[in-house]
């Protein structure tokens, strides 16, 4: 173990061991006008925030962000402590991995939030596509009044930059040949194909030249309803796999009409015996929550959504503003920050739900980066009071998460 290890771990105990920070309060009241300045970066309509005197629950964080000139002290906050150590053992770029964000009640204008953190892990050194770097994830609550309104955990990523972007691998492409061929012309045409015995009637999969119930060398094929149920399941964590960002999720799903089939499951936490439906992704049949498909949504993300939208959360890493110091730190250009991407969930979900629907909790995982030029495509399946969200780009999939959510 190197001498720099050695320090970040030592430091890392020693911050988890303070526990609880000191609550950091918030430097105004919720207000109005922050409030119609992040509805208007995030383009959320919702009448019901400015109607009953509301935050946006997706704001929950932007009341505590530390903003251009602090007015507590880095030392109440063990992710800047955490961080400060990281800057001075030479991992100075920093990018927002993932949150879980619950919702106990929404923020009412002109109440004072104060938030209180805890470090909870430091992982690493860990190799990325960005470059070496260590995870650091924190818990924290907001109160009101000693009252928790909302609970976040929530995982960064410290790295060193490498010295070249890495190129972008595409996905694997499946091998087609003579026995295979029809179900791939049916994942091309949006069907999933089933090959079916010409004499006996038996179904198979995987494809085959002959049938296992009968012998004969007949092959058919129906095309399927698409829906099943999860068999059993593993999540992928190494190697990485091209065009995917780990972990990745493998389910075996037990086909309505007889027969399972192996695929990619996104946009949920999965159980055996999950409900699930079939869509069409980067040339492969990928599983998904059965449920009501939302309407699909294309966002235009130009320099303006992602400098308006960080602005609007109080976030002012030079990332998301200038292009050179993104540069600089690993990236091609300035990119959308989690707390905007959280908010963009969250409109593309109530704008489908209605003004009425109450979130309780948004958990996001965040993938490629999303950089102006870029179109993010939001697609959802809700089923039950959870909503699975996923928001992709050109170069892959930018944010995937669960919104819970009633009405």
């Amino acid at each position: 173990m190197s001498e720099v290890t050695e320090t970040i771990e030592a430091a890392g105990r020693r911050i988890a061991e303070a526990g609880l920070s000191a609550a950091r309060p918030a430097r105004d009241p919720v207000n109005r006008p922050a409030i119609r300045d992040w509805l208007a970066a995030i383009g959320d309509d919702n009448p019901r925030y400015e109607r009953e005197g509301l935050a946006p629950p997706a704001m929950v964080q932007v009341w505590t962000m530390r903003g251009l000139r602090p007015s507590a002290p880095d030392d109440a906050d063990p992710l800047r402590v955490m961080s400060d150590v990281l800057d001075e053992a030479g991992f100075t770029s920093v990018v927002a991995t993932d949150c879980a964000q619950t919702y106990h009640r929404y923020l009412r204008e002109g109440e004072t939030v104060a938030v209180r953190s805890r470090l909870t892990g430091v992982a690493g050194p860990k190799r990325t596509a960005l470059g070496e770097g260590w995870f650091v994830t924190t818990a924290s609550t907001w109160e009101v009044d000693g009252e928790p309104v909302a609970e976040m955990r929530f995982r960064v990523l410290k790295y060193r930059p490498g010295a070249t972007a890495p190129a972008r691998a595409d996905p694997i492409r499946p091998v087609t040949g003579p026995d295979s061929a029809f179900f791939w012309a049916g994942v091309d045409a949006g069907e999933l194909r089933i090959q079916r015995c010409g004499k006996c009637g038996a179904l198979r999969h995987p494809p085959g030249p002959g049938c296992p119930a009968c012998g004969a060398f007949t092959p058919e094929y129906v095309v399927a309803a698409g829906t099943g149920t999860v068999h059993s399941y593993v999540v992928h964590h190494h190697p990485p796999l091209p065009g995917r960002r780990s972990p990745v999720t493998v389910a075996l799903v037990d086909l309505d009409e007889g027969v399972r089939m192996v695929g990619e499951l996104r946009g949920t936490r999965p159980a055996i015996g999950d409900r699930v439906q079939v869509t069409f992704a980067d040339g492969l049949p990928v599983w998904r929550p059965a449920g009501i498909e939302l309407p699909r949504w294309d966002l235009a993300v130009t320099p303006t959504v992602i400098i308006s939208s960080a602005l609007a959360t109080r976030d002012f890493q030079d990332v998301h503003h200038d292009r050179d110091a993104a540069v600089r730190r690993g990236s091609r250009d300035i990119f959308l920050n989690i707390l905007a991407t959280t908010g963009f969930v969250q409109r593309y979900v109530t704008d489908w739900a209605g003004p009425a629907a109450v979130l309780r909790g948004i958990e996001i995982r965040l993938g490629a980066p999303c950089h102006p030029g870029d179109t993010l495509t939001f697609t959802g399946y809700a089923h039950g009071d959870e909503v699975a969200v996923a928001g992709r780009t050109a170069t892959g999939e930018h944010v995937s998460g669960t919104v819970r959510v009633t009405s």
